[in-house]
């Protein structure tokens, strides 16, 4: 082969190379049989096949990588498509669990609260929710968050008390890379909040030169990260919460009356829990089957020795101790229902407040008798408390006793069964369910 025929041949497969075309590499390897063309010939079709190996080579280690970076991209879009709807349902679950009709609460402070909260949640004003500690303010903001237009947008809850001075401005405000030695640029909680809702939790702790800094955000709708000179605009709905009476704070100097009117444009009051009547007996029932569903254990009811203890109990923790009262029960009890002396020690030596008769009876461990069925409530009337004549013959009948209870309580109460429900001690399903199994005849004038 000529040395024009050679060079014709590498032209040919350098071509072929660059528009991605099968080369013709038979006509190369003919040059590399032995006495085909001149030693300096061969060695250059070896080299230049050599070349044409590893081109094939990396060009199907380039394919391979391909596919598997498009397996890898549709792996990460279902993983990301997963976690939207995850998230999704998430976000429906948290809205779902603080609407109005989930909350417990019956009695009319709490009706009436939850009225307002459902107003505020309309429009864009800042709240300032006030009540005892544990009685349950994050919740109400949640609730106002999760029913107002910005429900989509993030909820952000800061506990002013635990927030270092030190830190406060970075950790509210956000701070810029390069600050410090090893400081990376990061967003503030008042940023994150952006778009939703931020939840000040006992802010009457908050010092007096935060609550100047704090105030020129609400002021400004605009929060500037440390070390940059650039404002960023957000948009939130402010909620506050504090146990401290702010307008007497207010009067000692030790917060700020403009803050303190910037925050309170509407001032939700939290009643305690003992103030809250039967609802205390449907938290705690509540709070009693969650908790025995998290410890994987079968419901558990309260027996009315229990109820009339947690009904005299002043819970001084509010909310936040009766949960916890529960949970402790929902570990502790053995049989399937919670009696009084599963319950804490203190919730059993707690005296009648000030007029409150003292208990006819204790509840007895494990009984299943009349004296349970009707443990004295919280405050009866005392003439529903008349012994049971046993019949001429001595005999005693369970079934007989608790029938003539049940009429007499009808009968003091002209035949109102809710009123005779409440002297018998049980609530008025309960009621509404012994008229039925004992065949008394409904004589109630207002019903159940």
């Amino acid at each position: 082969m000529s040395q024009n025929e050679l060079l014709d041949v590498l032209i040919d497969l350098c071509d072929d190379l660059a528009w991605a075309r099968p080369a013709s590499e038979d006509r190369l390897f003919a040059l590399t049989a032995a006495g085909s063309a001149p030693a300096s010939t061969t060695r250059l079709a070896e080299a230049f096949g050599m070349m044409l190996v590893k081109v094939e080579a990396r060009e199907y280690q380039q394919a391979q990588l391909i596919e598997e970076l498009k397996a890898r991209n549709a792996e990460l879009e279902e993983a990301r498509r997963l976690l939207t709807e995850r998230n999704a349902r998430l976000t429906h679950t948290l809205q779902e669990s603080f609407q109005a009709r989930r909350v417990i609460g019956q009695c009319p402070a709490m009706r009436q609260l939850i009225e307002m909260a459902l107003s505020i949640a309309r429009r864009p004003i800042n709240t300032l929710l006030l009540g005892p500690t544990g009685a349950g303010k994050e919740v109400v903001a949640k609730l106002i968050h999760y029913n107002s237009p910005r429900r989509e947008g993030p909820f952000i809850a800061v506990n002013c008390t635990a927030i270092p001075e030190a830190l406060f401005e970075s950790e509210m405000f956000g701070i810029e890379k390069g600050v410090a030695t090893g400081v990376g640029a990061r967003k503030g909680l008042v940023e994150e909040a952006d778009g939703g809702t931020l939840f000040l939790d006992e802010l009457a702790d908050m010092p007096l030169p935060h609550q100047a800094k704090l105030l020129r955000v609400l002021e400004e709708r605009e929060v500037q990260r440390v070390g940059s000179s650039k404002a960023v605009p957000v948009d939130l709905k402010v909620i506050a919460a504090t146990n401290v009476d702010l307008q007497r704070a207010v009067r000692e100097g030790k917060f700020r009356e403009d803050l303190y009117y910037r925050i309170n444009v509407a001032e939700v009051h939290l009643p305690p829990l003992r103030e809250r009547g039967d609802d205390i007996l449907l938290l705690a029932q509540a709070f009693l089957d969650r908790h025995c569903t998290l410890m994987g254990r079968p419901r558990l009811a309260l027996s009315y020795g229990a109820r009339d203890r947690l009904l005299r109990y002043p819970w001084p923790g509010n909310v936040r101790e009766l949960n916890n009262e529960m949970e402790r029960a929902a570990a502790l009890t053995l049989g399937d229902r919670v009696e009084a002396a599963n319950l804490s020690p203190r919730l059993l030596t707690a005296t009648p407040g000030p007029g409150e008769p003292e208990a006819a009876g204790q509840d007895i461990q494990g009984s299943q008798g009349a004296e349970d069925a009707f443990t004295k409530p919280a405050t009866p009337l005392p003439d529903a408390r008349a012994a049971v004549t046993p019949p001429p013959d001595g005999s005693l009948n369970l079934q007989d006793m608790e029938r003539d209870m049940v009429i007499r309580a009808l009968d003091r109460t002209g035949g109102n069964k809710s009123r005779a429900a409440e002297l018998l001690g049980i609530t008025r399903e309960g009621l509404r369910k012994k008229l039925l199994r004992l065949g008394i005849a409904d004589g109630g004038q207002n019903g159940l």
